[in-house]
C-alpha cells in the first residue's frame, strides 16, 4: 500500500551524517520542509513545537534524537556513557508531557543501553542504532495491522468522521486512524471522509485534509463544531480517531476535541473507534484522571493563526492541547493485535499478555 503521502517518511535517520531528518509538520500544506537536525536541544525543540508530532512519530524522533546524543559521547566506559544517556533521556522526556510514547521510546532505548552493559562503547552505540531502527520498522508494521482491524469494521461507501492527524506523517507510515482510510482507498471502498479542522492549531485543516486529498481520497474539511450536524444529517457512518495514552480502564487521551466527538456519537448512535498501538497503553495509568495533560501557550488562541490579535489583550486563556474520552463513549479501541472491547480493563491486559 503506497501512495504519494504513505511514501513520506515524517522521521528520518541519516547516520552517516550524523543528522535526524524531520518533515516540518508547521508548515504544511503551503511548503514541504525537511529539517536537518543534529543537537538534542533542537530536536526537543523540534518535538515541543510540534515540527514532529503524532505520538508514534514523536517515540521514533526521540529514540533517534538520544541515539546521536549519545554516538557524538567520548565515553570511554559504560557507566560514563550511561550517565550522559540518563542525562540525555530527561531532558527529551521534558519536551512533552501527554504522549506515552515519548517516554516508552526512551525506556526502550535505555533497557537496550543496559542489556548491553558489558560491551565496549562502540558495540553499545550500535546497538542503540539499532533499537532506534527496530523502534521504526515495528511501528510500520503495527500501522499496517491496525489498519486491517479498523477495516474490518467499516463497510464500503461509509461515510467517517476523523478530528486531528492520526496520518502517516504521525507515524514511520500509513497511521493509526487513517490506515484503515488508505487500505480502503486501495481497495475500492469509496470512503467520504469529514475531517475536523482541531483548533486551535489546525492538525485537520493543515495535514489531515492535505494527507487524504493528495491520496485521492475524497475528504470534506468542516470546522470542529460542525461534527453534529453532519452526524444528524446521516452523513457519518463511524469515528475514527488516534490516541496519544490509554489508561489501564480504557480512558484515552487525545487531541482536544476528542471527547466532544465521543459525546455527540453516543447520542446519534453512531461507533466511536480508538486506533491506539499496544504502546500507547499506559497499565501503570489507573484512568484518565491519572493522565497528565499538556497546557500550551495562550499565543496558539490568540495571536498565532491571525494578522491582528483575536482576542481583548489581556483576556484569561485556557490552552489544553488534549482531553480525556470516558471509556464507557468508545465502542472499541483498535490495536495492532486485535480489537478490544468492554470491559477495557480486562481486554486491554489480554492484548497486553498476548504481546509479551
Amino acid at each position: 500500500m503506497t501512495t504519494p503521502v504513505t511514501a513520506i517518511q515524517s522521521v528520518r535517520l541519516d547516520d552517516d551524517n550524523d543528522i535526524l531528518v524531520l518533515l516540518d509538520q508547521t508548515l504544511l500544506p503551503n511548503e514541504k520542509v525537511f529539517l536537518q537536525l543534529s543537537a538534542l536541544e533542537d530536536i526537543w525543540e523540534a518535538i515541543y513545537h510540534l515540527k514532529v508530532r503524532g505520538a508514534p512519530a514523536i517515540g521514533i524522533a526521540a529514540a533517534y534524537g538520544i541515539y546521536l546524543s549519545v554516538k557524538r559521547s567520548n565515553a570511554a566506559s559504560y557507566a560514563e556513557l550511561a550517565d550522559q544517556f540518563r542525562k540525555a533521556k530527561q531532558y527529551l522526556a521534558s519536551s512533552r508531557p501527554t504522549a506515552v510514547n515519548l517516554f516508552w521510546a526512551l525506556q526502550r532505548m535505555e533497557d537496550r543501553l543496559h542489556q548491553e552493559a558489558d560491551q565496549s562503547v562502540a558495540v553499545i552505540k550500535q546497538a542503540l542504532k539499532e533499537e532506534a531502527d527496530n523502534i521504526q520498522a515495528e511501528d510500520e508494521k503495527v500501522c499496517l495491522a491496525i489498519g486491517e482491524h479498523a477495516l474490518s469494521l467499516l463497510e464500503p461507501g461509509w461515510g467517517l468522521l476523523t478530528h486531528c492527524n492520526a496520518g502517516t506523517i504521525a507515524t514511520a507510515k500509513y497511521g493509526t486512524a487513517l490506515a484503515p482510510i488508505y487500505l480502503g482507498q486501495e481497495r475500492n471502498y469509496q470512503f467520504s471522509v469529514y475531517a475536523d479542522e482541531t483548533r486551535p492549531l489546525l492538525q485537520g485543516a493543515r495535514l489531515t485534509a492535505w494527507e487524504l486529498q493528495e491520496a485521492g481520497v475524497d475528504v470534506t474539511l468542516i470546522c470542529d463544531n460542525m461534527a453534529s450536524i453532519v452526524m444528524k444529517e446521516g452523513k457519518v457512518q463511524a469515528v475514527l480517531v488516534g490516541c496519544d495514552r490509554v489508561a489501564a480502564n480504557g480512558d484515552t487521551a487525545n487531541k482536544i476535541g476528542t471527547s466532544g466527538l465521543a459525546v455527540l456519537a453516543k447520542h446519534y448512535g453512531i461507533p466511536f473507534y480508538v486506533c491506539a498501538p499496544l504502546s500507547t497503553i499506559d497499565p501503570g495509568c489507573p484512568s484518565g484522571a491519572d493522565i497528565p495533560i499538556e497546557l500550551r501557550s495562550k499565543e496558539e488562541i490568540s495571536t498565532q493563526w491571525y494578522e491582528k490579535p483575536m482576542a481583548p489583550q489581556g483576556v484569561k486563556i485556557y490552552n489544553p492541547a488534549f482531553d480525556v474520552t470516558d471509556h464507557h463513549l468508545i465502542t472499541a479501541i483498535i490495536t495492532e493485535k486485535g480489537i478490544a472491547y468492554a470491559p477495557f480493563d480486562e481486554s486491554l491486559s489480554r492484548l497486553l499478555q498476548k504481546e509479551n
